[in-house]
């Protein structure tokens, strides 16, 4: 691309234009997942919705790749590209909180922590991630393939501080802990969250020091009613069996939403696997039981996330996701610093998939796919997916917003 085209752009927007020869590019391309080392042409740091628009009508004046970042957590690496356009909405991280209305407004580029700051203050706030350096946009579309959302709406609940946190247990009782669990969330009040997952014991002083690296069985809890009757919501869990380690108690919201940010830095390689599960069947669970000890480093993790409650009040064709009869959705979250370990860890994530998957519906959620599983897509909307074309043709025809988890545009 040439410097003229490069000053052109320059003077439609209001941000900040990044080429390969300007000493901000370095910083500028890199995005979260470290296994991702792309150049793109230009990058064009988005300072409110018109940026954003002339970012993408420059891409396709000059038949460019483009690609749109909020928070820049794609696994696949899908916030950059080489030789294209990259509109980064992460400036771009504005929230107004309506509490009359008990909505927020948030800005494309926001991230969790970013709108859950601005709701507690209000004593509200809504679902999300658990992770709060992850961008709002990602998080809440589950895709991106029919147009830059420069900003979002959101309902909120009353909910400010919650009683919960992480109870580990030791593996020789992990297939009790996961059964009980799954037996127990199926009909639990809709107050109570959480999730089981598998993780490597970090060095926190909550833990044995000399347990620190130790494989764990864990489920993290969240009681969202009254504070004062959380320690008897989450007796349950303690039930399941012995607690080695806790960190339960009162805290606030944002605290729980950004308590996994330290085993999460930015410059770790990623790779990640997924599936929806209509029934964590004893086959099931002796798959996890297998593979999910063998955790390469602190960073990865394996988390079986229940899907009940409100979502299975709304009908499959209602909205993309159709999904509405599944009870788990599994992440397999491979993480870890050095890329020498890219080759082995890579083949812990695939022979972990490939063990669950026979026990698993064909889909799974589309954050938390690799760029590799194009060929899932399909199966990942199920029936939805003929309509979901049917609106990329009328949408964005030519496929412009093509890289992510995407939908072809009906013939």
């Amino acid at each position: 691309m040439g410097k003229l085209a490069i000053d052109q752009l320059r003077e439609r927007v209001r941000g900040a234009v990044v080429a390969p020869d300007d000493a901000a590019y370095q910083e500028a391309r890199a995005v979260n997942n470290a296994m991702i080392d792309r150049r793109p042409a230009v990058v064009v740091r988005c300072a409110n919705a018109g940026d954003v628009v002339a970012a993408v009508d420059f891409a396709r004046e000059n038949a460019l790749d483009l690609a749109v970042r909020g928070g820049g957590h794609s696994v696949p690496g899908f916030g950059t590209c080489d030789d294209g356009v990259v509109a980064d909405l992460s400036g771009m991280r504005g929230v107004r909180v309506d509490a009359a209305r008990r909505t927020a407004r948030a800005e494309g580029g926001a991230t969790w922590g970013d709108l859950n700051a601005a709701t507690y203050a209000y004593g509200l706030a809504t679902t999300g991630g658990i992770i709060s350096t992850t961008g709002i946009g990602g998080l809440t579309l589950g895709g991106g393939n029919f147009g830059a959302v420069t900003s979002f709406e959101y309902r909120l609940s009353p909910v400010k501080d919650i009683y919960g946190g992480p109870m580990l247990f030791e593996l020789d009782d992990a297939a009790t802990v996961l059964r009980s669990f799954a037996d127990y969330i199926a009909d639990a009040p809709e107050q109570l969250g959480g999730f089981p997952a598998f993780q490597l014991a970090p060095p926190l002083p909550f833990i044995p020091a000399d347990r620190h690296g130790d494989p764990f069985a864990l489920i993290v809890g969240c009681w969202a009613g009254p504070v004062d009757e959380g320690e008897k919501a989450l007796q349950a869990f303690h039930d399941f069996a012995p607690v080695v380690a806790e960190h339960v108690g009162p805290m606030p919201y944002p605290a729980l939403n950004s308590a996994f940010d330290a085993l999460v830095p930015p410059g770790l390689q990623h790779y990640w696997k997924a599936n929806f599960v209509t029934e964590l069947s004893d086959s099931a669970i002796e798959a996890h039981l297998v593979h999910g000890p063998k955790l390469p480093a602190v960073n990865s993790t394996v988390h079986i996330y229940p899907i009940n409650g409100a979502c299975h009040r709304v009908g499959p064709q209602d909205t993309a996701f159709a999904y509405r009869d599944a009870s788990f959705a599994t992440v397999i979250a491979g993480m870890w610093p050095d890329p020498a370990d890219n080759e082995a860890n890579i083949a812990w994530v695939r022979d972990y998939y490939e063990a669950t998957a026979p026990h698993s519906e064909e889909g799974g959620y589309i954050n938390f796919m690799a760029e590799d599983d194009q060929s899932r897509i399909r199966a990942n909307y199920k029936g939805n997916y003929d309509r979901l074309a049917e609106v990329k043709r009328t949408y964005d025809p030519d496929n412009l917003f093509h890289l992510n988890q995407n939908i072809q545009p009906a013939a």
